[in-house]
């Protein structure tokens, strides 16, 4: 059986176009170019990172991280992505699930929408707030007067920081459920399930992936977004200014090592994510293979 098996599949193999199969040279040349290319571009980069963090020794190193001002802008940092993140989550899927499972006049409106941030600077949409929410904005005079701070705080930092990581979520999620159409939610829908058991049940289980990349890459954006954020922060030490800003900070006054070394703590984030990410993923093909063995 295995043998009839490989002889078809040489003889499908045999019958390609010799146009679409490319020799073991071309192949390694590929994977080469990748490599390097990757190798150069951001491995590289990454490396150089944590060469200059510990350049002048781990004291230096410790001193710089464990700063109050760093410990300030990495707490800042990590509440601004866990208000945000969770946003663009909710909004993103809600989105996604119009956009795909409805038929209604403005979609694609909506979906230019949606694909704003990606084409406007992330310093036009600081100044945005700016312009709404600062002391000579519309809203500013009220605002001054009823004692509420948007600009050069958290929640100004919080809006800039959704508005340029808001397509992600819904960008990873509207092709994928736009493909897997409607049929599996009506199937649950004519067997008497409700429209929360049909989410959970039915719709969650099938973008699980997407979500979880939209989410990822969401994260992502939100700590290491610097143009925005540096617009409605005001820089303020210990207060507004986000791992981002106290690197440049640090930089802009020769700290070079203390600037490499903070830096390194986002290169840390970013991994710890990817940890995450690989270790999900570990969890649900060793549930999957169980589930197949039983």
């Amino acid at each position: 059986m295995a043998g009839a098996v490989t002889a078809h599949l040489s003889q499908e193999a045999s019958k390609r176009p010799k146009h679409i199969t490319e020799s073991a040279t071309v192949k390694w040349i590929l994977i080469t170019i990748a490599v390097l290319f990757l190798g150069i571009a951001v491995a590289l980069p990454l490396v150089s990172v944590f060469i200059e963090s510990f350049k002048k020794g781990f004291d230096v190193y410790r001193a710089a991280i464990t700063d109050k001002d760093a410990l300030s802008a990495l707490r800042l940092t990590l509440l601004v992505a866990l208000i945000a993140v969770p946003l663009n989550a909710v909004f993103g899927i809600a989105a996604a699930w119009a956009i795909s499972k409805f038929k209604f006049k403005g979609k694609n409106f909506l979906i230019t929408l949606i694909d704003l941030p990606f084409a406007v600077s992330p310093v036009i949409s600081g100044l945005i707030y700016i312009l709404m929410f600062g002391a000579q904005g519309f809203l500013g005079p009220w605002l001054d007067e009823h004692d509420i701070k948007i600009v050069f705080a958290l929640p100004g930092i919080v809006l800039a920081t959704i508005f340029v990581t808001v397509p992600f979520v819904a960008r990873e999620l509207i092709p994928l459920m736009q493909a897997q159409g409607v049929q599996e939610e009506e199937a649950a829908a004519s067997l008497g399930a409700k429209g929360w058991q049909i989410f959970w049940r039915v719709t969650v289980p099938n973008i699980k992936w997407g979500l979880l990349y939209g989410i990822i890459l969401s994260n992502a954006r939100a700590m290491g977004e610097f143009g925005a954020v540096s617009v409605v922060s005001g820089h303020i030490r210990g207060e507004t200014n986000t791992l981002p800003l106290h690197i440049e900070i640090l930089y802009n006054e020769y700290q070079f090592s203390a600037a490499f070394a903070v830096a390194s703590l986002l290169v840390m984030l970013a991994v710890l994510t990817l940890m995450v990410k690989a270790l999900f993923e570990w969890k649900t093909n060793q549930r999957a293979s169980h589930e197949k063995l039983d």
